[in-house]
């Protein structure tokens, strides 16, 4: 499932290929929901709406428009695509004053789109409940370290919560955990004030450079399928039973609340 640097990917692949200021001129949609039903008026509501920006919260994609939010979730199989491509499971057309096309296509149908009036998008159940960004300074070792306290839940299964925060999926976890040497079944309320610091400083540093490879899924999620570089910089995630690059070991894998889990077992205590 496409996680906080795919999203951060396809928003970058936006803003290359959009400017502040364009309107809506055309905007088409399947017969076919989505994951959640598409009301039939936004393209009414975004004709001739001006562009304001693009950017992303949590793993949802935020275009910006003088009086709405539209919000688009990947789900597991969707993607953002230039032009006008016709294809079986193409789901949403977006045209530009510009004349560019951008196509949603999602054969599995979990992703989904929705229209937010923009003074209140952050009240929204999609929102209400959201932790902070991993990137943003909120995102602190003092912070992690209060939140963990009494919490018998895996270190693993905690920073995934986004309750606590938003986009550490499966991948970034064991390998932050791996970088920052703690199992992911150590309980969360055992972590030190110096492995929270070292967590949430791993975290930053995965997630920065598996955005600056374009994720580890779609390296271009307006272009390209294919699998992208960060999966060529892994050191325990789909290991198993690999040698450990930093002490020979070998890899173990756990299975922790229906997700597999990776890890060290002589790096990681």
């Amino acid at each position: 499932m496409p996680e906080l640097p795919e999203v951060e990917t396809v928003k970058n692949g936006f803003l290359q290929n959009l400017e502040q200021g364009l309107s809506v001129s055309n905007y088409w949609q399947s017969p076919y929901p989505l994951r959640f039903s598409e009301p039939d008026n936004i393209g009414k509501k975004l004709k001739r709406q001006s562009l304001k920006g693009i950017s992303r919260r949590a793993k949802y994609l935020m275009f910006e428009f003088e009086d709405y939010i539209l919000v688009s979730h990947l789900g597991m199989s969707g993607t953002w695509r230039e032009g006008v491509r016709n294809q079986k499971h193409d789901h949403i057309q977006i045209e530009f004053s510009n004349g560019k096309v951008f196509t949603f296509h999602d054969p599995r149908r979990f992703g989904y789109i929705c229209l937010l009036p923009k003074k209140d998008w952050q009240k929204h159940k999609f929102f209400s409940h959201l932790g902070p960004e991993p990137l943003g300074k909120d995102f602190s070792a003092d912070y992690l370290y209060a939140k963990t306290r009494k919490k018998q839940q895996a270190i693993k299964n905690f920073i995934m919560d986004q309750k606590i925060v938003v986009g550490v999926g499966n991948i970034y976890a064991s390998e932050a955990l791996f970088l920052s040497g703690i199992r992911p079944s150590k309980r969360a309320f055992k972590l030190t004030r110096k492995q929270s610091q070292a967590l949430v400083e791993n975290i930053k540093v995965v997630l920065k450079k598996a955005i600056q490879a374009g994720g580890s899924y779609i390296r271009d999620f307006l272009n390209i399928e294919g699998a992208a570089s960060f999966q060529r910089q892994l050191y325990v995630y789909g290991k198993a039973e690999c040698e450990c690059k930093h002490c020979g070991h070998r890899i173990k894998k756990i299975v922790q609340a229906g997700r597999s889990s990776f890890y060290c077992p002589q790096c990681q205590v």
